[in-house]
């Protein structure tokens, strides 16, 4: 019940708090700001799962295991990671528009990667065929809420302001049963399970932040930027993760959802560290000027 029903239902949640943090003008950026949002794409899509294809190879993760941590790789950013990038004084306004465009683009990088990594890890044979009906059950669990959340963002700015709150406390509410609950099914195998893949989700959590900050300072992009990037890049959505991984009608394998889990628990350690680190000696007046916000909405009283 909870893994058939609930799941999608908090997913769909927090995918629409995503959304009523997201306009029209956050993809229009693209246009406007080609260059850090292409250098984001890049380390995403790109970089990031070789990145974790060599973790998972490094500390020879079972190939189950394996498959779990390069789905985490595939998961966009989202909220939390626009949070702690306003910590760090980051550029917010970059990674709202990298959260939207990654979001648009999971549709169609989800089950390419998935697909790769079992085929590498688990040997031919063994991909899931992403039919047209499990490619519309994504769209459904990543693409209706956002689009709903964005559409009550554009219609009633003031009902978005006041359902900013509740909504992320019920995401925080909701990542936790669904951790627990993928924690519950796998519980006889937990210690096992923290002792192989543990370190190695740190060490990819670590070096999403290090690829997400230091391509765009290679390449001489502001600071900011680069902080915005690093947050993007290593904070990733474990709750879509867990939810591919667990749902009976797409992957239905507990074991996979085990890295998203241990995951989501160590990221907010690592990006509170992180975020001290890069963002020492800078101001928010320091670099070059964040990307043009789209217009926060008034508050209702």
């Amino acid at each position: 019940m909870f893994t058939a029903v609930l799941m999608p239902v908090a997913l769909g949640i927090i995918m629409l708090g995503l959304g009523l943090s997201l306009t029209l003008a956050d993809f229009k950026r693209v246009i406007v700001y080609p260059r850090a949002v292409i250098i984001g794409l890049v380390c995403q899509m790109l970089l990031l799962p070789v990145v974790c294809a060599l973790v998972a190879h490094a500390f020879s993760l079972p190939p189950e295991l394996a498959v779990g941590l390069m789905l985490l790789s595939a998961s966009p950013g989202g909220a939390t990671a626009n949070l702690f990038s306003h910590l760090a004084r980051g550029d917010v306004a970059l990674n709202i528009t990298l959260t939207a465009v990654n979001s648009a683009l999971t549709l169609f990088t989800l089950p390419l990667i998935i697909n790769l990594s079992m085929v590498h890890f688990m040997g031919e044979g063994r991909a899931v065929p992403m039919q047209f009906s499990k490619v519309i059950q994504v769209m459904a669990i990543v693409l209706v809420p956002v689009s709903l959340g964005m559409l009550v963002r554009a219609r009633r700015p003031g009902v978005a302001l006041r359902l900013d709150k509740p909504i992320r406390l019920m995401s925080a509410v909701f990542l936790l049963a669904i951790i627990a609950a993928a924690v519950y099914q796998e519980r006889a195998n937990m210690s096992a399970f923290f002792r192989q893949v543990g370190p190695a989700t740190l060490a990819f959590n670590l070096a999403s932040m290090a690829v997400g900050y230091c391509v765009p300072l290679l390449v001489r992009l502001p600071k900011r930027q680069a902080v915005a990037i690093g947050m993007e890049i290593g904070i990733h959505n474990g709750m879509l993760a867990i939810t591919i991984a667990l749902s009976p009608t797409l992957l239905a394998n507990p074991t996979m959802a085990i890295p998203p889990a241990i995951y989501s628990l160590i990221m907010y350690f690592t990006a509170a560290a992180f975020g001290y680190f890069v963002s020492r000696g800078l101001t928010s007046e320091q670099d070059a000027p964040e990307l043009s916000t789209s217009p926060t909405p008034e508050k209702v009283s």
